[in-house]
């Protein structure tokens, strides 16, 4: 039975997936999710009713992080959590930072009811949770914490992609974050993991 994957076309914590996905190369069952009319087995896989989620015969696992580091378990080859124990540890922190002081004001900006001083609000604190990944890659590093590609790099990337449909616009200072995102969004893995409306986000 293959693996089922239920994605969005435009959700970028589905994306996050679809990167992984291409960078292991695997042969799964994606299916797009019409968010207007949901199957009705989400729900069964996913209490929240969200996307996205993972089907591997009796695993059904919700949130993209969890998704993601199950997907490299199961499939290790090429691996995209680090050998060494601290830096391992230092991808997990990084990506729970991410998510609590940058992605948790991209459903703000996903929200079309949300007022615009609340828009306005998210956009400038995104804008600064990025300001603050500058010196990481400032350092040298090819990617967030090393030389090699990892999930964090897959969890952040939709997002760069977004910036400009989000009307987000980055200072001169960041133009080590803006080379690092040409980087990422060179890799073969992030070119496939595109869907049609996400292609069109940006010029």
């Amino acid at each position: 039975m293959p693996i089922i994957f239920y994605s969005g076309s435009y959700c970028p914590y589905s994306h996050r997936c679809r990167i992984v996905l291409g960078e292991k190369q695997m042969e799964v069952d994606v299916r797009e999710v019409d968010l207007n009319n949901k199957p009705e087995e989400l729900a069964l896989y996913n209490p929240y009713n969200r996307i996205p989620v993972l089907v591997d015969r009796d695993v059904k696992l919700h949130e993209s992080g969890i998704i993601n580091e199950y997907l490299d378990d199961r499939f290790p080859h090429p691996q995209l959590m680090p050998v060494d124990i601290t830096l391992r540890a230092k991808v997990r922190l990084m990506s729970y930072l991410i998510d609590r002081e940058i992605f948790s004001h991209v459903d703000t900006l996903e929200n079309k009811t949300a007022k615009k001083q609340k828009q306005d609000i998210a956009r400038q604190r995104i804008r600064e949770g990025l300001l603050g990944l500058v010196n990481h890659l400032s350092k040298g590093n090819h990617y967030l914490v090393d030389k090699e590609f990892t999930i964090l790099d897959a969890a952040l990337a939709p997002l760069l992609w977004r910036l400009e449909h989000y009307r987000i616009t980055l200072p001169p200072k960041a133009v080590a974050l803006s080379k690092y995102a040409e980087r990422v969004f060179a890799r073969p893995s992030f070119n496939d993991s595109l869907t049609t409306i996400e292609k069109a986000m940006r010029k």
